[in-house]
Formats: structure tokens, C-alpha cells, sequence
């Protein structure tokens, strides 16, 4: 860790104070340039992750990038939220360490305790324009250009380039508000497919206005946002229609500045990148995709989809644009999506501890319960899969399990679990809609996996012995504080 002391933890206004703390604490690394055409920045994204692993490896930043033949003035940043420290800084964790397991730790007993009586709202402040740093260029008519920023295309296969951290804010005046993550393609320099997938809250505002009759939905973009904000809106915390802004605000512990649009009556957050703004025709629609989707597998094409008239854009000078690698790398900030989901199901499954979904693979979910009796994890692990879309494996594993530790819940897997009786597979249920193994769209089987030791009633033995590292523990009481106190002597870094 950095000994820069000009750095702040956060809540941040901003992004880019989000970034100064990400590189002063050794999390994000610059690069001059990169050659997009050739897919440099993609590939670099894959060896990054392929060397450090997902959850540790750094944030980087491109200056300039290769696009279409000629090079574009970035900055560019890639796996912005991929390191796990960037949950602990966002969220204002004092004591910030190289041990990134522990970082989301802090970070989810920061949340838990903002969501102990239920996800806190702070209601937006509303700025002068003067004072809103996304104003600094206005730009209107033919002056709009956004394939001159640094939008970049992430994969061979998709249909060109796509804008993929954005916030896209809608509102029907019978639904409400949203403020939602969708892929939008660029399509031209004032042109932009809009993808809210069918279900979705931007897809309902948009048929419940299209069914009324409506021509068009007015829409603002938003880049660059603070990163609890953009948290809140890749994630759905407080359920269909939900105020972002001000859950963003609850979570920040103060609230989100926001400013008028230009071209509508939206409220955008003042100390963002950038405003795209325009019209979605609602009675015309044109091709959209493919795009490498969220399981790492190309997403399909469609023919007919909701696109975007440009009218205008705001933005700071030489605006930060970041990009998803969409499949690739951890997209935002999850902690107040586990902690809101952890202090749901508590609710609902006696006993349960911790909540985490792998961060090696999307749909695998582990939990660890206080098991007190037979059927206890079965039936833990079939609530969860019933309750959430996503899972499609569940594993259960006693208390004395790290579920932020894959190697634990590995360990627990190969050591406590008889695949027969310790586990149940449901063999038709909802499912994400993007899983690309499912035959059928929306629908999926799922499996619960129970690797706590198994009781006699269950199955199991009926003594079990004892482990090893418990023994260590026990009879060597001093062993680990001996090691703690010698560590710097070892020579490890």
C-alpha cells in the first residue's frame, strides 16, 4: 500500500477521486497508449485477470486509444471496480489494506449496519448549473460527435462500439423513476440503440408509454458517475421503481448533487463525466447486437430494438470514459446488493451467516448457515435458489466457513459433501434471462449443494473427526501469533 497520504477514503462525489485513491493505494495502473482496432485493450483486460485473478487484479487507465484507423483521446479505464479494495474505499473503510478478501469484509459490515433497518434514502440536492462540473462543454446539434470520444468496440464479434457503464435515466408518470444499466451501440455520431432487456424496469416505462400512445420517451445518459451511485444502478437494491438517486444518497451518508438536464426535466448527478440526452422514438425501432454478454458468451442479435436521437451532451473537460469488458471483469461495486439480499433471506432461512456469489463465475452462489438439525442446509439452499433469479448453484457450508474463501468452500465441498443424499437439483425454474445454456429463455434447472457435515439423521457419520488446522489451534495456541509477530522478518511482500 502507497504511502501517498493525498488520497481520501470514501464516500466520493466524483470518479475521479475514486481513481486518485485507486492508484495511490497501488490499484490502478496507466498506460500511454493502446491499439483498439488491433482489440489491444481487450486482450490486456483477459492477461490481467488471467495473472492476478478476478477480485485482485488492478484497475488500468489508457490515454489515448486506436479507434477506426486514428487515435482518440481517452482517458480510457478498464476493471474499474474489479479490484475488491474498490468496495472498501467507496465505501469508506478507514484502515485500507493489500488483502483484498478482507477489504469486502469491511466493506459488507459497512453496508450491513447502513442496512439494518432497511435501505436508507437520502433525497437528492438539486444544483445550479453553475456549480455542476458536468456543464463545463455544452454541446447541441451538429457539434455532437460521440464517436470522437473513447467508446470503444470489445470484442471482434459485436456490432461495433458500445457505451457500457452508463446510467440511463427514465420516468412514466404512472410507474415512476429509473435509473438503470443498459448496453446502448453506437450507432453514429448522434445515434444510439438502447437495450433494456423485456422485464426490466426501462423496458416497462418504455412499452407502458408506448401502449398509452406516447412518441417518444425522454432520456438522459449518464458517464462517469460516483461509484455508489453507479452501484445502485447496475443493481436492483430496493426493488421495481426504486429511487436510485436516493438510495445512492442513504449509502453515501449524504446526498447526491444533482442538476437539471438540458433538454428535459431529468435531475443528473452534477459532479458526473458526461450527459448524453435525446428522444426514444417509441414507434420505430431498428437492429441491435450481438454483444459479448455477462456469462462471457456472445449475446444474440436482435432484430428490432429501441434506439436513441442525440440532442445533447454535457460533459467535463477530457471526460473519463470507462469501460465494462462486459463478461470479463466485475462491472461495479456489489457490496450493497449481497448485504440488501443477506438481510432479505435472513429473514427467510434460519441460521444463515454469509451470502457471496463466486467471483469466478456468474451463478454460483455459497452461503454458510449455523446448522442446528437434519434438512437444515437442503432446505436453506432451496429458498435461496427459489428467491433468486441468478443462482442456479447453491452451496451451503457450515459457519466455520469463509464463503469469501473459495479455496474454503472448495475444501468444504471435497471433505463434508456425499452428492448422494446432500443434494437436490430442481429441474425446471426461472432463471436470467442472459444464462446462455438455458434451452428454453428465462427458464433453468437448478442445483443446491449441502457441504455442511452431514448429520447421522442425514446420512452422515457418526462421529466426525477432527480438523487439522483446529488441532493446530488447540494445541499450539501461540503457533499463529508467533508467525503475525515474525512476519515482516519472513521477506514476503
Amino acid at each position: 500500500m502507497s504511502d501517498d497520504q493525498t488520497w481520501t477514503t470514501g464516500p466520493y462525489d466524483d470518479v475521479r477521486s475514486y481513481l486518485a485513491a485507486l492508484e495511490a493505494t497501488g490499484n490502478l495502473v496507466r498506460i500511454a497508449e493502446m491499439d483498439a482496432d488491433a482489440f489491444e485493450t481487450t486482450a490486456f483486460t483477459y492477461a490481467l485477470l488471467d495473472k492476478y485473478g478476478k477480485g485482485k487484479a488492478p484497475a488500468f487507465l489508457v490515454e489515448r486509444v486506436k479507434i477506426d484507423g486514428e487515435w482518440v483521446d481517452g482517458p480510457l479505464v478498464g476493471n474499474m471496480y474489479g479490484p475488491w479494495v474498490s468496495e472498501a474505499l467507496s465505501f469508506g473503510v478507514e484502515d485500507v489494506t493489500d488483502d483484498h478478501e478482507a477489504m469486502f469484509k469491511a466493506a459488507m459490515d459497512v453496508v450491513g449496519r447502513k442496512l439494518a433497518r432497511g435501505i436508507p434514502t437520502v433525497d437528492p440536492v438539486e444544483v445550479d448549473a453553475a456549480n455542476a462540473p458536468v456543464k463545463e462543454v455544452r454541446l447541441t446539434g451538429d457539434q455532437i460527435d460521440l464517436t470522437k470520444f473513447a467508446f470503444v468496440q470489445s470484442n471482434p464479434a459485436d456490432a461495433g462500439r458500445y457505451i457500457t457503464t452508463a446510467s440511463v435515466f427514465l420516468h412514466d408518470e404512472s410507474l415512476g423513476k429509473n435509473v438503470g444499466t443498459y448496453r446502448l451501440q453506437l450507432k453514429g455520431p448522434r445515434l444510439l440503440g438502447v437495450n433494456p432487456e423485456p422485464g426490466q424496469d426501462g423496458w416497462r416505462i418504455l412499452m407502458a408509454k408506448k401502449q398509452r400512445g406516447e412518441k417518444v420517451a425522454h432520456v438522459s445518459i449518464v458517464l462517469g458517475q460516483d461509484p455508489i451511485l453507479f452501484g445502485t444502478s447496475a443493481g436492483k437494491l430496493g426493488g421495481p421503481f426504486a429511487e436510485e438517486t436516493a438510495i445512492a444518497g442513504g449509502l453515501r451518508g449524504k446526498p447526491v448533487e444533482v442538476v437539471r438536464s438540458e433538454t428535459n426535466d431529468h435531475l443528473v448527478p452534477a459532479h458526473a463525466e458526461m450527459v448524453i440526452e435525446g428522444e426514444i422514438p417509441l414507434d420505430e425501432t431498428l437492429p441491435e447486437g450481438p454483444f459479448g454478454e455477462l456469462y462471457g458468451y456472445l449475446g444474440r442479435a436482435k432484430d428490432a430494438n429501441f434506439f436513441m436521437n442525440v440532442t445533447s451532451v454535457t460533459h467535463r473537460p477530457r471526460p473519463i470514459i470507462a469501460n465494462a469488458y462486459t463478461g470479463i471483469t466485475r462491472g461495479s461495486v456489489t457490496t450493497p446488493i449481497e448485504a440488501g439480499y443477506l438481510a432479505r433471506f435472513r429473514m427467510l432461512i434460519p441460521g444463515l451467516k454469509q451470502l457471496h456469489t463466486s467471483v469466478q463465475s456468474l451463478g454460483i452462489y455459497y452461503m454458510s448457515i449455523d446448522k442446528t438439525k437434519a434438512g437444515q442446509g437442503l432446505a436453506a439452499g432451496h429458498v435461496f435458489a427459489a428467491g433468486y433469479l441468478p443462482a442456479k448453484v447453491v452451496v451451503v457450508v457450515d459457519k466455520d466457513v469463509d464463503v469469501y474463501n473459495t479455496d474454503q468452500v472448495l475444501s468444504a465441498i471435497g471433505s463434508r459433501w456425499q452428492p448422494h443424499p446432500a443434494s437436490t437439483t430442481i429441474p425446471q425454474i426461472e432463471g436470467f434471462f442472459l444464462d446462455p445454456s438455458v434451452p428454453q429463455r428465462g427458464m433453468t434447472s437448478k442445483i443446491v449443494i449441502d457441504a455442511t457435515q452431514q448429520l447421522p439423521g442425514e446420512g452422515g457419520p457418526a462421529d466426525w473427526p477432527p480438523a487439522n488446522r483446529t488441532l493446530l489451534e488447540e494445541g499450539a495456541p501461540g503457533a499463529f501469533d508467533l508467525v503475525r509477530k515474525r512476519w515482516s522478518e519472513y521477506g514476503i511482500k
